[in-house]
């Protein structure tokens, strides 16, 4: 199986139960590490050799953390910056991360629905995480839609256990290394794309 890579980035993670539910999901699979960036890294000095060291022995990346004003965490940037650095993750004849799955998780108040250019905030979800789709270009990886979890204050904790175990399935699916990019692009979101697999609707 391939291992898979979840870099976490939630500075106020006591108080997320959607995160809670997301991570609690995932324990005990032991292709995937979780590294918990502010947790690791609670003065921001990130250490670029170390992460770069996990980059390289996993062939799944997932960058998990919350909306927060449209954006993500400021660590979940920090470490972009440091980590993904010219030389090493792009530029001439550098392939570090070539063809590595990429794709965001994330959690948010907003429901689906506001996320829409007529809908309150105006924007895709998609729209707002062009930065990260255009830093996985850039570093020649392969990028997917963000597996979504909306309206996290108007799911109770079984439907926020149920997100869990749809996150968790889809991982070890990814991991089997059985599914192809093209397909999964085909939706805005991943999280589609394991329901459609699981139902019969996609091969």
């Amino acid at each position: 199986m391939n291992n898979v890579l979840v870099l976490f980035a939630h500075p106020r993670f006591e108080k997320s139960r959607a995160n809670r539910a997301l991570l609690a999901a995932l324990q005990g699979a032991d292709y995937i590490t979780v590294c918990d960036l502010y947790e690791e890294y609670p003065d921001f000095n990130v250490d670029a050799s170390r992460e770069r060291q996990l980059l390289l022995s996993h062939q799944i990346i997932v960058w998990q953390h919350p909306i927060y004003m449209y954006g993500a965490p400021a660590l979940l940037k920090q470490w972009i910056d440091v980590v993904l650095e010219h030389g090493w993750a792009h530029g001439a004849g550098v392939n570090n991360l070539a063809n590595k799955l990429v794709f965001n998780a994330i959690t948010t108040g907003g429901t689906r629905s506001s996320y829409a250019s007529n809908g309150f905030n105006r924007f895709t979800i998609q729209d707002f995480l062009k930065p990260f789709e255009q830093t996985a270009h850039l570093c020649s990886m392969v990028y997917l839609p963000p597996f979504a979890v909306h309206g996290t204050y108007l799911l109770s904790q079984s439907e926020l256990e149920k997100c869990g175990s749809l996150y968790r399935r889809l991982l070890e699916r990814l991991s089997r290394g059985s599914a192809a990019a093209a397909g999964i692009r085909r939706y805005s979101f991943i999280d589609e794309w394991i329901n459609a697999v699981e139902t019969g609707a996609e091969p």
